[in-house]
Parts: C-alpha cells; sequence; structure tokens
C-alpha cells in the first residue's frame, strides 16, 4: 500500500491545501496469492473520496482507524482531503469547499493517478462534519457516486446551515426538525425529476449524542423517496472505534467494491 501525502495550491480554495491518498500496490495478499503481474498499462481502482470530521485533517483516518489496510485489502484508492472547520461547504463570495471536493480535486487527481471516472466506482463518504459534507456534496453531485456513506452525521447538526429553536437547558442538544431545508429541497427535486441519487446508507452509534436527529434525517429521506439503508449499532457513541468498525463493514459488505483491479479489457 503507498500512501501518498500531497500539498498543491487549489484554485478553488486560493491557498495551499493537503490531501493523503492510500493507493493499493502490490500486497502481501499479492505475494501470497503467487501473483506476479501487478501493475498493467491502463489498469484503474475504484474511488472512495473519504472527509474528515470537525477539527481534524486529511491524515485523521491514518491516525485512527484501519483505513490503509481495508483499501489494500481490497485494491480500493482512498482520498482523504483537509476540510478544515469548514463542513465541506461553499461559502458565499468565499471559498469554495464542494466544489474542490467535487469537482477540482477529482480532476487534478485522475490527471495524476489510475482512477476510474466512472460513477458505478465512485464513492463519498464521511463521519460526523465530514458525514454533513458526503451528504449535501451526493445531493449536488448526484451523477459523480454510486454510493454515500454516512457515518454519525449527515446535514443535521451545524446550525449555520439549519435553524432549531434550542433546548434552553442544554443549546447543544438535537432537535427532531433539524433537517435543513435546503436538503429536504434537493432531495424532493431530484426524486421529482427521476435523478438517480447516490444509495445512502446512513449508520451511527445507538449511544450517539446525535441519535434523535439521525433517526429524523433517515426518516425525512425514507419518504422523499431516496434509496436509503439505516444501521444503528448497540454499545456506541460518537467514536473512532465505531468509525472504524463503519469503515470496514461499509468496504467489505456494503458499497459495491470490486475487490480487485479494473484492468483493461
Amino acid at each position: 500500500m503507498a500512501v501518498i501525502k500531497m500539498n498543491f495550491l487549489s484554485q478553488c480554495l486560493g491557498m495551499q491545501t493537503n490531501v493523503t491518498i492510500c493507493l493499493p500496490s502490490y500486497s502481501f495478499k499479492d505475494r501470497m496469492d503467487g501473483r506476479k503481474e501487478v501493475y498493467v498499462p491502463g489498469m484503474k481502482y475504484q474511488v472512495l473520496w473519504l472527509l474528515h470530521g470537525g477539527s481534524g485533517d486529511d491524515s485523521d483516518y491514518l491516525h485512527f482507524s484501519n483505513i490503509t489496510r481495508y483499501a489494500d485489502d481490497n485494491k480500493l484508492a482512498v482520498v482523504m482531503p483537509c476540510g478544515y472547520n469548514s463542513c465541506f461547504m461553499d461559502e458565499e463570495n468565499g471559498v469554495q469547499y464542494m466544489k474542490y471536493i467535487a469537482e477540482e480535486l477529482p480532476k487534478m487527481c485522475r490527471a495524476i493517478f489510475p482512477f476510474s471516472d466512472k460513477r458505478e466506482d465512485n464513492f463519498i463518504g464521511g463521519l460526523s462534519m465530514g458525514a454533513h459534507g458526503a451528504q449535501w456534496t451526493a445531493l449536488h453531485y448526484p451523477q459523480q457516486y454510486s454510493a454515500a456513506l454516512i457515518m454519525s452525521g449527515g446535514g443535521i447538526f451545524f446550525e449555520k446551515y439549519w435553524h432549531r429553536e434550542p433546548d434552553p437547558k442544554n443549546p447543544m442538544s438535537p432537535h427532531p426538525d433539524d433537517v435543513p431545508e435546503k436538503a429536504r429541497k434537493l432531495a424532493q427535486e431530484a426524486v421529482a425529476n427521476g435523478t438517480i441519487i447516490p444509495k445512502y446508507l446512513m449508520t451511527w452509534g445507538e449511544n450517539d449524542h446525535l441519535s434523535p436527529s439521525l433517526s429524523a434525517a433517515a426518516e425525512f429521506l425514507k419518504e422523499t423517496g431516496v434509496s436509503l439503508e439505516t444501521d444503528i449499532v448497540p454499545g456506541y457513541k460518537h467514536e473512532w472505534d465505531f468509525w472504524d468498525l463503519a469503515l470496514r463493514k461499509a468496504i467489505n459488505e456494503w458499497l459495491p467494491i470490486r475487490h480487485s483491479v479494473i484492468y483493461p479489457e
């Protein structure tokens, strides 16, 4: 497994930024299987565009999860950009984080790395704040991703983008109506127009403090007709032990992963 750390000047962000990439290479499994021909001209990888949570950066998944092993075992490229505390949203007359994630970064990466540009080979995901970004990006760019992995979040707990009446005894408490109106409108319009929305997996720990809001968001998505699977896991909170478990399950079982390199015919 090659782990690549890049720093480059982004047009959308208007500044230098970091991105970490897991790129499968000749592996222990290849050696055990006796595979000798690994690098073939024209080969491609499926890609998971994976967004970090609040106060994190592009190295979070490397430090706190087993994403390198999961990527290597399944011949899956994983791109982890740095979104700072932006919620991965475009700012009006400001920095364009969503456009960077969905347009500039894929264009740059596909020019350098053997990444497939087919919809069925691209997935977006994230945890907490990154789940917010993944949900919104999948709704804005449904043609680019076949699936969205939403871990412990999903655009329903960030006051900058939704309105609620806080509990005076607990200002940070979730509210049952925390589904943002913009997401509601996007989903309804997409379904009405027959747009193929990426398949969603919303997963969270049963003891997560966001659980009531996440349940409300999941019910809304189901009502709009979005293809949605939910997985509420007992015994877990808003924590890395859960997110690592969710990543492993998503890559091994839920996402349409080929578990192999895409070789030219």
